[in-house]
């Protein structure tokens, strides 16, 4: 019994009663004429990714992206549009770079520079020495034998082949499937296991460079030629020493099977990188549609305006950046007076930890109390805001009615995750009775993650991400070296910003705020006679 709603009925949640004003059926139709014939949502994706192209947290691009948002809000003739800024490091980006086989035979490979590692100070060549280490208890396997290597540090696996299509839409049978109650979870447990994780990186690099290694190379997460270069070494002061590149997972391949014979390959690497020191703080852009009735109370939408560089960022997100510009330009174009403020946020530093909208909760909505434990208290506040009670509402919390997110693709929008939220589903059900037609109706009571809604939501701020058609995000564009505006979907993001805009502006004009969850307070364990597991 101790999990009885695990399982609840979305479909009798909705037929609950509720006091929810009908939906403006006359706005929504200006609203679908101004989204769908006369968009510019492809024009904005198309500026952010082929001229802009990949925007790293504080990169040169990121700048221009700031600045170019900023002055398009204003162009829209939104209000008070303004960078707020917050502390995040250094910016880095590539300039070049280049990886080759030169024996046993002469091959050029796909690889990219890991992000925030260092320049190889021109051409380094050297051969390869295949050493898996992913925890500090490695190292002494390897000490001694890494003096002039160039270290691959992935296990090289076997390769795969796809079973299933990279692109898919939901089917009707799968969006039911997510019409069951997911409990909201705020327990700690995850995050104080993943606290007592040092910081692997940078002892790694320590050692490597304490054993003379001249660089590393690691294996590429997906097949198919595709790259990433994530990486996470952003703080001032944590730059590692040496080079770091990434390979295609069938190059590394071919280099650890030819490892294995009697003719070891060697490498040449060059990175040419820089990094921007100019300011180390990152800036959310903001700007509003001024409410007229209802005081400081506003509903929000936001996207997230990073990317990684592997490529230019279109689906991640571009794509979610430009849908919420779009909605800002629509309600705008039709000249509303919404009784609460519309506002609308482009987030930075997602791709590093959420860390833009978390500043934004941290500073206008909720904070958490300082942690009694020395080690952590240095420690940013995404690693720490969860194992942190309680928590101090401040005095804006209530002011935020309504928040949503898009940051899955460029996929429409089949419906929206009401995030454990019973009261809001059968308002969200009657917002979206007017777009059945364009495929979307589901609401789904399940919570969703790892995106900028999520910090609203641990401190009890109604923080929504849409349901969208996955496409092929997952399968080979997220975070990934194809990541183009060339696998954008028009029709889907026009669909998408009308829906937005749509939700905006009843939760304005709603005379009530939207239901809320209760302020989470620290859990009790879900089984309180329980053993624990044996060590």
């Amino acid at each position: 019994m101790s999990r009885l709603l695990a399982f609840v009925s979305a479909a009798a949640l909705l037929a609950t009663p509720v006091a929810a004003q009908s939906v403006d059926r006359v706005a929504v139709n200006g609203i679908i004429d101004q989204g769908l014939n006369h968009s510019q949502v492809m024009q904005t994706a198309a500026y952010l990714t082929d001229r802009i192209g990949g925007r790293m947290t504080n990169s040169p691009q990121m700048r221009e992206a700031e600045r170019w948002a900023q002055q398009q809000f204003r162009d829209y003739g939104l209000s008070d549009v303004r960078a707020e800024g917050f502390e995040f490091g250094r910016g880095w980006s590539i300039v070049r770079s280049s990886a080759r086989m030169t024996a046993p035979r002469p091959l050029d490979l796909r690889a990219i520079p890991v992000a925030w590692t260092p320049s190889t100070n021109g051409v380094i060549s050297g051969g390869v020495i295949v050493a898996p280490i992913s925890k500090v208890e490695d190292f002494d396997k390897w000490r001694g034998k890494l003096s002039g290597k160039i270290v691959m540090l992935s296990q090289p696996g076997t390769g795969s082949e796809p079973t299933e299509p990279a692109f898919r839409r939901w089917t009707s049978a799968e969006l039911a499937e997510r019409n069951t109650y997911n409990q909201p979870q705020h327990s700690p447990a995850a995050i104080e296991r993943s606290l007592k994780t040092v910081n692997f990186a940078n002892q790694l690099d320590a050692f490597l460079a304490e054993q003379g290694a001249l660089a590393w190379v690691r294996i590429s997460q997906r097949d198919g030629g595709l790259l990433h270069g994530t990486g996470y070494t952003y703080q001032v002061g944590a730059t590692p020493k040496l080079a770091g590149m990434e390979l295609a997972a069938e190059d590394y391949r071919r280099l650890a099977r030819l490892a294995l014979t009697d003719a070891p390959p060697t490498l040449e690497l060059m990175s040419e990188v820089r990094f921007h020191d100019e300011d180390v703080n990152a800036y959310n852009i903001l700007a509003d549609i001024p409410g007229t009735a209802r005081g400081t109370e506003y509903v929000m939408a936001g996207a997230h305006l990073d990317s990684w560089v592997a490529s230019d960022g279109a689906v991640d997100n571009a794509a979610g950046s430009a849908v919420v510009m779009e909605a800002a330009r629509i309600l705008k174009a039709l000249n509303v007076k919404p009784k609460r403020t519309i506002r609308f946020a482009l987030w930075n530093g997602e791709e590093q930890g959420i860390l833009g909208s978390l500043a934004y909760v941290d500073r206008h909505l909720a904070t958490r109390a300082p942690s009694n434990d020395p080690a952590l208290s240095g420690l940013p506040d995404n690693r720490t805001w969860r194992s942190r009670w309680p928590i101090e509402p401040r005095a804006g919390y209530r002011d935020l009615v309504a928040y949503f997110n898009l940051d899955n693709g460029s996929g429409k929008i089949r419906g929206i995750n009401a995030e454990g939220n019973v009261a809001a589903a059968p308002i969200f059900q009657e917002w979206l009775a007017p777009f059945a037609s364009m495929g979307a109706t589901t609401v789904s009571l399940r919570n969703s993650g790892g995106t900028d809604h999520v910090y609203m939501q641990t401190v009890g701020v109604p923080g929504y991400q849409f349901i969208q058609d996955p496409l092929d995000y997952s399968s080979r564009l997220h975070h990934t070296s194809i990541d183009s505006y060339d696998h954008l979907k028009a029709e889907d993001l026009r669909q998408a910003a009308v829906i937005l805009a749509s939700f905006l502006l009843n939760a304005a004009n709603r005379d009530e705020p939207l239901p809320r969850m209760p302020l989470p307070t620290q859990p009790t364990p879900s089984d309180p006679f329980e053993y624990p597991a044996a060590d």
